[in-house]
């Protein structure tokens, strides 16, 4: 896998571009070599001498990606390249037995597990990170009574910490998935040219677990000349996952950060411009620019499910596209983590904003509540709504607070007590199990971060 056409001065955390570069692609398949190579001696598929010769010469690291790319001008095969210059670093008599029983895509597809396991191992601490942030928002205003919105409009009460509450809840579930994949994703497959290991035998199983344990991956259990695409397209799915996960977020923050609501705010640093035109504006940039990477993200799945039908035991529709996908997948998801907890961990809440949107409606979001009260009372459920429905309506058509509509109304106030309807308008008494279910997440997000 090649660095992707991507502006690593703008995008790409450097970390995340290094685990792609042509230089660790090639690393990682020259010691694939040197494990089949000492597999095979130690089983006697060739001579121990041979064996530790190979081993011995791909510990080196001697194999640059600019000796490669010479190589391959002539041969015009990147994996034939890479055995020629292996053998160059070997005594003669080890050179025959160097890929002995191996094909291309044996180094091509271990050494993608290898990167893509170092890609898991760089977004996953940060992923932590992020929920850790979110949980830490959610203790915040834990108690902070704020507008609930369903289909645009306002609902009913809820704890702001909630909806950060809820974010950490996804994110720890997009590290459990990952995790669990890791066995079904991360593979070593040596079994050459269409998975019958044929030139080792019955011992090539035993050949593909030595080396599957030398480099921390696991065997693949059957494959034709590649691994099955299924096992790319589920890791390449649960980094699109998390990312979507993230532009819900980025789109929650863009529409809370609206003039219109102005509950939150994207940290503006001193001397920042949001506008070339207009001094005023506060733009959330990082945000968009989320959703603007989901997007690319996203449109990865596609084409990793179009790779899972290749004819018979392969053919080459999957190889030129995966080089950008793999890697697109993991550098984007990276860069949308890294923004999200920027995100987070600067973010402005207005919490006399937050108040005072609640009383937008002029009372109506406790609609619910004189609702149940009336139910409480015997009032059966369809009666008390069309009675609680036309006060609103008509409240909200004059102008009027609907406590007092609610109070003034002959029908509702024959059932409930000023005191009672008073009781109903105090937003803090209707948080219901929300401070109970951020606690819990907040449990679960401590219990995460202690396994990174």
């Amino acid at each position: 896998m090649a660095i992707l056409p991507i502006d690593s001065g703008r995008y790409g955390t450097p970390e995340m571009l290094a685990v792609f570069d042509e230089q660790r692609k090639i690393d990682y398949q020259v010691r694939i070599e040197g494990a089949v190579a000492s597999a095979q001696a130690e089983l006697g598929i060739i001579p121990l001498a041979a064996g530790r010769e190979i081993a011995r010469a791909s510990s080196r690291k001697k194999i640059t990606a600019r000796r490669i790319a010479a190589l391959e001008a002539k041969t015009d095969h990147d994996t034939a390249a890479l055995v020629q210059a292996l053998g160059q670093e070997c005594a003669k008599s080890a050179r025959p037995w160097i890929h002995y029983g191996l094909t291309s895509n044996d180094l091509v597809d271990t050494s993608n597990s290898l990167q893509m396991r170092d890609a898991l191992a760089i977004i996953q601490p940060k992923a932590v990170r992020l929920a850790v942030s979110l949980a830490r928002r959610a203790r915040q205003y834990r108690n902070l009574p704020a507008v609930g919105r369903t289909h645009g409009q306002h609902a009913s009460i809820i704890s702001f910490g909630l909806k950060f509450a809820n974010w950490a809840a996804e994110i720890t579930h997009h590290l459990r998935r990952i995790e669990e994949s890791k066995k079904r994703v991360l593979l070593c497959k040596t079994l050459g040219v269409v998975g019958t290991g044929s030139l080792m035998g019955a011992r090539a199983p035993r050949v593909q677990r030595l080396v599957a344990q030398k480099i921390g991956l696991v065997p693949i259990e059957a494959a034709t000349q590649v691994i099955p695409r299924e096992r790319h397209a589920e890791y390449v799915f649960n980094l699109v996952l998390l990312g979507s996960t993230l532009e819900k977020i980025a789109v929650e923050v863009r529409n809370l950060q609206r003039t219109e609501i102005g509950e939150i705010t994207e940290q503006f640093r001193r001397g920042q411009m949001g506008s070339s035109a207009v001094p005023v504006k506060r733009n959330p940039t990082k945000s968009e620019r989320i959703s603007s990477l989901a997007r690319i993200l996203r449109s990865q799945v596609g084409v990793a499910l179009e790779n899972v039908t290749l004819w018979h035991e392969r053919d080459l529709s999957n190889s030129a596209n995966e080089r950008f996908i793999l890697p697109m997948a993991a550098i984007l998801a990276d860069e949308m983590v890294t923004a999200m907890r920027k995100v987070i961990d600067g973010l402005g809440v207005n919490t006399k904003r937050v108040t005072a949107n609640l009383y937008a409606t002029r009372g109506q979001i406790f609609s619910e509540f004189v609702l149940d009260a009336l139910m409480k009372k015997g009032v059966a459920r369809m009666t008390a709504y069309r009675s609680v429905q036309r006060v609103a309506f008509a409240a909200n058509a004059s102008g009027a607070d609907f406590a007092d509509a609610v109070l003034g109304d002959r029908e509702i106030s024959s059932r409930l007590s000023p005191s009672e309807i008073a009781a109903i308008f105090v937003p803090d008494r209707h948080l219901g199990a929300s401070p109970g279910i951020i606690d819990s997440v907040c449990r679960s997000v401590s219990r995460a971060a202690a396994r990174y």
